[in-house]
Formats: C-alpha cells, sequence, structure tokens
C-alpha cells in the first residue's frame, strides 16, 4: 500500500488515491478548492523567477519542472513537464513527466507545447530543498504534522516555509509590501510614502472609533489621511527606515475583504534563521495595490 494510501486511511478515501508504478502517486484531496486556487494563482504571480532561473541556470539549481492543464474533451488534469522551455513568444514547451490518469490526448514522454494560461504550478530543486511547489505545498498542509516527515521523503525533497518571489511592482498586494520594503532599504522616504495609501488607514481608524458615521465623511477622512501621512514623513525625518536587507519573505494567506481590500500575511526569515510573522492591510488604489498599514 502506498504511503498516501496509508495516509487516508479508510477506503471511500482510498478512491482519491491513483498510484503508478514507478511515479508519483495521483492524490485528490477534498476541501482544498480554496488552497489549491490560492496556490495556482501564486505559482503564475511568482513564474517570473522561474523563467529568469531556466534561462541562466545556477549551479545549486538541480531540477526544473512545471506543471500545466491538459484538457481533453470534458476531462482535464494537471501534468508535470520534464526539460521545460519558453520560446521568443513565450509558449511553453516540456515532455509529460507522469503518466496521465484522465485524459488520453498526451502520453508519457511525449514533447508537447502548451500555452501558458495553463500553468498551474512550477518547481525547482535547489540543493536538495523545494523552490515553487505550490499545489506540493498545498497537498502537504493538509496532513497532520507528524506525518510531513514521511510525505517529504515519499517524494524525496526537503520542504521548509518556503520564500515567494512575486515581482516587485504594484499589480499584487504582495508586490506593493515589497515596493515598500526596497523603499525602506534604499532610505527613500519619498518612494515609501508613495507606497502607503494613507486614506485607508484614517478610514480604518476613524471606523475604530466608537462615534459611528466617521469612516463615511469623506472631509473628516481626508483630513485624517494628511495628518497621517504628515506624521508618518515627520517621524522617519528623525528616525532611519526600517531595514529590510538579507531578508527572505514568504506570503503563506491572503484574507479577503473587498475585491479591493486583503490582509496579507508575510513571514520574514532572517539571516540569523530567526523568523518574524506580520499582517498588513493592502488596498487596491487607483495607481494600483498601496499598503495601508499593519494588523494588531
Amino acid at each position: 500500500m502506498s504511503f498516501l494510501k496509508k495516509l487516508f486511511g479508510s477506503k471511500k478515501e482510498e478512491d482519491r488515491v491513483v498510484e503508478r508504478e514507478g511515479e508519483p502517486d495521483m492524490v485528490y484531496v477534498p476541501g482544498t478548492d480554496e488552497l489549491m486556487n490560492w496556490a495556482i494563482e501564486k505559482a503564475n504571480l511568482t513564474l517570473g523567477y522561474f523563467e529568469t532561473s531556466l534561462q541562466s541556470p545556477q549551479p545549486y539549481q538541480q531540477y526544473f519542472s512545471i506543471k500545466v492543464k491538459i484538457i481533453d474533451g470534458d476531462a482535464a488534469e494537471h501534468i508535470w513537464l520534464a526539460n521545460p522551455e519558453f520560446d521568443e513568444e513565450g509558449n511553453l514547451f516540456g515532455v509529460v513527466g507522469n503518466a496521465p490518469v484522465d485524459v488520453k490526448n498526451v502520453s508519457l514522454n511525449q514533447k508537447i507545447g502548451i500555452d501558458r494560461s495553463l500553468i498551474s504550478d512550477w518547481m525547482i530543486v535547489e540543493n536538495g530543498r523545494l523552490v515553487g511547489g505550490y499545489t506540493i505545498r498545498a497537498i502537504r498542509d493538509t496532513i497532520p504534522d507528524e506525518e510531513k516527515p514521511n510525505f517529504d521523503k515519499s517524494i524525496n525533497l526537503y520542504i521548509d516555509e518556503g520564500f515567494d518571489f512575486f515581482e516587485h511592482d504594484f499589480t499584487t498586494p504582495e508586490g506593493a509590501i515589497l515596493c515598500l520594503e526596497d523603499a525602506y532599504n534604499d532610505q527613500d522616504l519619498e518612494m515609501a510614502v508613495a507606497c502607503k495609501d494613507f486614506t485607508q488607514e484614517a478610514r480604518d481608524m476613524l471606523s475604530s472609533m466608537q462615534t459611528p458615521g466617521l469612516a463615511d465623511d469623506n472631509e473628516l477622512v481626508d483630513q485624517t489621511a494628511e495628518t497621517l501621512r504628515l506624521s508618518f514623513i515627520k517621524y522617519y525625518e528623525e528616525n532611519p527606515l526600517p531595514s529590510f536587507i538579507d531578508i527572505l519573505r514568504a506570503f503563506p494567506h491572503r484574507q479577503k475583504i473587498t475585491d479591493d481590500l486583503y490582509i496579507i500575511t508575510e513571514v520574514c526569515f532572517y539571516p540569523d534563521n530567526t523568523k518574524s510573522q506580520q499582517k498588513l492591510k493592502v488596498s487596491n488604489t487607483a495607481d494600483g495595490w498601496r499598503v495601508a498599514g499593519l494588523v494588531e
């Protein structure tokens, strides 16, 4: 009996695991739609790191693979491709790395080309450590902690909390946080101010007060936002901006408040092997995502 079947136990649950001789089992995990959707989204938002690494692989990067959604009529299956490559137009090519279960239009070891919009994950093995592999991590997150070492051993990879590689821009909430931290590193107060949404901070502050309706008073919100902006500038004119140099980050969770407002969990890993975790509110403005302060 495979490790995954031992893990899931009951006959009903075993039916969700497909054993493939000489290859990883294919596992159907119930109740993971939210985890998987975020895993696939994160994989696509961080794809730039994979592409850059693939173009100029480093000695410590031993293996590259990419997962794609294969569609065959009404059937669909997510399959890993070995030996991935992108052409000049950005189209993806690779070799089917595991025997399909639900689709019949591709086969093991077949080289295929596929549109990049169908990418669902990527992974790099760096010194035996998994980088990326977000759908693998999503499955692993459903496993009890005491079983995780066996899971890692079964796929022969070292899986830590993982570092994320979002683009440093204002197209994502995570990218906005990274832009703010870049401004801190550069001791660029003007840029740090530009990375923040003081209006949302003001609205949150007024909402927390016991007097109802304050956050609906636009004039009061604007006045409060300007006060917060000037206070921020004054404080950091007198004190150095924080430093995030040589810090690696992971963004394990997004909490959606509205389509334009999220709470982002950020984990910072420091050179001395310590770490910290904080939650930041990030809002979508006319100029892109901006950081609206720490969440207590």
